[in-house]
């Protein structure tokens, strides 16, 4: 079978506060959205764009600073790769899907880090606090 790969780069803004739970298990997820927007032209040649939400999810040291440092407006950088959920609809019993982006990287973009002079903090979902 040959090699390949899917990965997902974002660079946009956080729509709501983060959904941050701990599993069973004791291990720390954190779903959160972002918002990215495509500027182009229309056939008409006036610039149009389009909000595109991409919903996001990271787990465990990664999902403690998601929880910690990023909220409802923050700017952010995330590296990921993509991923599908699966689950049967309570109310219709039909099978549902939805699209996500498995987070392994995320840089925090706040315009105050950038005037504090402060370079943007990055994370590793490895050693966040390297």
């Amino acid at each position: 079978m040959s090699k390949t790969i899917c990965k997902v780069l974002l660079l946009g803004n956080v729509g709501k506060d983060p959904d941050v739970r701990s599993t069973p298990s004791g291990s720390v997820v954190a779903n959160f959205s972002i918002a990215t927007t495509n500027r182009y032209k229309d056939g008409k040649n006036n610039w149009q764009e389009k909000t595109v939400w991409a919903n996001c999810s990271a787990f465990g040291k990664l999902a403690e600073v998601v929880r910690d440092y990023i909220h409802k407006g923050s700017k952010v950088y995330v590296e990921g790769r993509l991923d599908q959920d699966t689950w049967q609809d309570k109310q219709t019993g039909q099978n549902r899907t939805r699209d996500k982006v498995v987070v392994s990287e995320i840089v925090l973009l706040d315009a105050k880090e950038m005037r504090d002079g402060q370079e943007p903090r990055g994370f590793l979902d490895e050693d966040p606090f390297s």
